[in-house]
C-alpha cells in the first residue's frame, strides 16, 4: 500500500495512492485486518458538520425508471446525517474540531453535458470545478462534501482501476480542496454485494461518508497505514438503521465494526 502524501503530490504522480479509500468489490479478496486496527491522526482537516449536496450526473436520471433510486438516496442523506451512524463518529473528535450533525444542502441533475461510457476521476474533479465555478453549484465551505452518482451503464476510471472491476465507490480531494465521493451505479454482483441496488447504493455511500468525514484528504486525517480508512477496515459488514443499509465502521474505543 502507498503511503499517505498531501493531495497535490498524490494527484501529480497519476497514480492510486490510497488503495483502501475504495469499497472493494464484494467478490475481491481482502486480507483481514492486520494486528489490531488503530486509527490515528494525522494533523489534517475534519467534516465537523458535512453539508452534503449530491449530484446525479446524465439525463438518465430524469427516467421514470431512475426517479424512485434518486429519491432513496437523497431520502437516506436526510436520514443518515443526523442518525447515530454520525454520532459514533465523535469518538474521533479532536480538540478544536468537534464531529456533529451534517445536513443535505441540496440536489441536482446535471444534463449540460453526459458521462462518459467511462468516467475520469479527472473529468469529474473537472466538472466539479466548473461547476462549482458557474453558480450551478454551491460554493465549496470546509464542510461541502459533493456525492456524485453516475446513471447504469457509466464507469469510473482511477489511478488505472475501474468501477465494478475493482472498486464500487470513492472519496478524494482535489488539489483545490473540493471533498468529493464517487458512487457509481452498483451494475454488477461485486458492487451488489447481494443487497438489492439502493441498499448497496447506501451502503457504499455510507462507508464513504463516514471515510470523508474522518479523513477527507486521504491520509491526513484518521487513518491506520496498515488498514487504511475508518470503512476499509469494516468493508462489506452491513447493519439497517431507519430502514436503510448501512456499513458498519471501525470504532477505536471498541476495538470492533459497529
Amino acid at each position: 500500500m502507498a503511503t499517505a502524501r498531501k493531495a497535490k503530490d498524490r494527484k501529480s504522480s497519476g497514480e492510486l495512492q490510497h488503495p483502501l479509500r475504495i469499497v472493494p468489490l464484494h467478490s475481491a479478496p481482502r486480507a483481514a485486518a492486520t494486528g489490531s486496527p488503530q486509527l490515528t491522526y494525522r494533523n489534517g482537516p475534519l467534516l465537523t458538520n458535512v453539508q452534503v449536496f449530491s449530484i446525479f450526473w446524465g439525463k438518465a436520471w430524469q427516467d421514470s425508471a431512475n426517479l424512485p433510486l434518486m429519491t432513496h438516496m437523497n431520502d437516506f442523506f436526510d436520514f443518515i446525517l443526523t442518525s447515530k451512524l454520525v454520532d459514533q463518529l465523535s469518538e474521533y473528535n479532536i480538540p478544536g474540531k468537534s464531529i456533529g450533525h451534517g445536513a443535505r444542502t441540496g440536489s441536482t441533475v446535471l444534463t449540460k453535458s453526459e458521462p462518459a461510457k467511462t468516467v475520469t476521476d479527472a473529468a469529474i474533479q473537472k466538472l466539479l470545478q466548473s461547476e462549482i465555478a458557474s453558480g450551478s453549484l454551491p460554493a465549496n465551505t470546509p464542510d461541502s462534501l459533493y456525492f456524485v452518482f453516475l446513471p447504469p451503464g457509466a464507469q469510473v476510471s482511477q489511478g488505472g482501476a475501474k468501477s465494478c472491476e475493482t472498486f464500487c465507490g470513492y472519496h478524494d480531494a482535489t488539489n483545490d480542496g473540493i471533498f468529493y465521493a464517487v458512487t457509481p451505479y452498483p451494475g454488477c454482483t461485486g458492487c451488489e454485494g447481494g443487497l438489492a441496488i439502493p441498499d448497496a447504493l447506501t451502503s457504499t455511500s455510507s462507508h464513504e461518508l463516514c471515510e470523508a468525514i474522518t479523513d477527507p484528504i486521504p491520509g491526513t486525517g484518521w487513518y491506520d497505514d496498515a488498514n487504511g480508512e475508518i470503512g476499509d477496515i469494516c468493508a462489506w459488514k452491513t447493519k439497517t438503521l431507519g430502514g436503510y443499509v448501512v456499513q458498519l465502521e471501525w470504532s477505536n474505543e471498541a476495538e470492533a465494526c459497529v
